[in-house]
């Protein structure tokens, strides 16, 4: 059974880097078209807290080198993809990013240092942490609700990318079957609302990737259901150290 477990572990890292990495195409089709149109920055906003947390952990916690490297890796780009967001929204957007970039990336971020560094005890820090991580994987994993009920009006999947809908899919289900093996529910919980939510965005790409879209609908309510593609963070990695 640890010996299954580590390799599952292994895959999920993996494809925890593969989300990462996932809306890279996305990215630069904003730099092509100078506009970042109807994509949301508040998932990736998110992701990078989610990842700059869970590096934390990596770092306080012995053995847990991984983790820190991994979700290193996402913080630099995740970075870059906020950065962007910063450069091509639209000029009335800047100002609302920058603000929940100081906010949750800056402020609640060395809250949180501060807090389990001053004020509680190493391990209770380092729960206090994991936590957070776990509550933010729930915040990012159910981020396309959204796009999915714009998928619905409109009859377009354009703002749903079909890569990022499989890796979700792939990413829930590989972690909630490590979390089964480890009997880990704290981590099974999140990891398996991402496979639920993933498998129903892949049939909702499968129904309406040849549809055609609507044309009247209102730009309003694109933006509001627009695509909040989002990074699942490598939160789970952080578990697979502490069960061997």
């Amino acid at each position: 059974m640890e010996v299954l477990s580590f390799y599952v572990g292994v895959i999920g890292n993996i494809i925890s880097v593969l989300m990462f990495l996932s809306p890279v195409e996305t990215f630069w089709q904003i730099i092509k078209r100078q506009s970042t149109e109807e994509f949301e920055s508040l998932p990736y906003i998110c992701t990078l807290l989610n990842s700059s947390l869970w590096t934390y952990y990596g770092i306080i916690k012995p053995g847990e080198l991984l983790v820190a490297t991994v979700n290193g890796f996402g913080i630099l780009v995740e970075t870059i993809y906020v950065i962007l967001f910063l450069i091509y929204a639209p000029k009335r957007s800047r100002a609302k990013i920058a603000i929940l970039v100081g906010i949750l990336d800056v402020g609640f971020l060395a809250a949180a240092v501060l807090v389990t560094r001053l004020a509680l005890q190493e391990e209770a820090g380092i729960d206090v942490i994991g936590f957070l991580g776990a509550v933010l994987n729930f915040i990012m994993y159910s981020s396309p609700l959204a796009a999915m009920r714009t998928v619905v009006r409109s009859k377009s999947v354009e703002y749903m990318p079909f890569f990022l809908s499989f890796f979700l899919f792939l990413n829930g289900g590989t972690w909630a079957f490590y979390a089964l093996l480890v009997r880990d529910y704290l981590l099974l919980a999140p990891n398996g609302c991402g496979f639920l939510l993933g498998a129903a965005q892949l049939v909702l790409y499968l129904i309406y990737r040849k549809a055609n879209p609507r044309k009247n609908i209102s730009a309003d309510t694109l933006e509001q259901g627009s695509q909040h593609e989002h990074l699942i963070s490598s939160s789970s990695l952080s578990r697979e150290n502490n069960e061997e």
